[in-house]
């Protein structure tokens, strides 16, 4: 069984902010109750933006169905209410959770591409703030202590954040070119 991520977007209700906020954070500590649970996350927008990407993630399927349909989930949805508008849901098995649904998905090298931009910088950060105190550890144990605290980091936050920026790029045709209407031959 594969891990089942569900990205669900919400835009902010005009003047309660801080309610969803809390809301948020409330939900997110109720899946934590769950079996299953393997973490989540809140990406908020942009400064021009108001739509909150929501990550739940669950080791498969099952698990997420039963938090899904569970009695504490839909009181907290309902507590939800009136926090937010336009909300929408999409489900996600493995590299689907980045990159969008099967049908739409970029070009692996492009999928590479993405990861790499964000797994760089954040793995040359972690090696220069915590390099020193790793230096006299063992290779496994520093590998070790670098990918349990990196892979939350990628997986939640900057795999995400790097899929979500470079959505234009990731999703743009192949060849443009054979996209283009046709201009219209027009009479005199």
């Amino acid at each position: 069984m594969s891990p089942v991520t569900l990205m669900v977007a919400r835009r902010v209700a005009n003047g309660r902010y801080h309610d969803f906020i809390a809301w948020l954070r409330e939900g997110e500590h109720l899946a934590t109750d769950f079996p299953g649970y393997l973490g989540s996350g809140v990406l908020a927008p942009p400064p021009s933006d108001d739509e909150f990407q929501i990550v739940f993630r669950f080791s498969d399927e099952q698990t997420m169905e039963a938090w899904e349909h569970s009695a504490s989930r839909q009181a907290w949805l309902k507590r939800g209410r009136g926090l937010f508008a336009q909300p929408h849901e999409k489900r996600a098995v493995g590299l689907d959770a980045w990159f969008g649904s099967a049908h739409r998905q970029p070009p692996r090298w492009k999928q590479s591409v993405a990861i790499w931009l964000a797994f760089f910088p954040v793995s040359l950060a972690f090696n220069l703030l915590f390099g020193p105190w790793l230096s006299d550890l063992s290779l496994v144990t520093r590998i070790l202590l670098s990918t349990l605290a990196l892979t939350p980091l990628m997986t939640y936050l900057f795999i995400p954040l790097s899929t979500r920026l470079l959505e234009p790029w990731l999703h743009a045709p192949a060849n443009p070119r054979h996209h283009r209407q046709p201009a219209s031959i027009g009479k005199p």
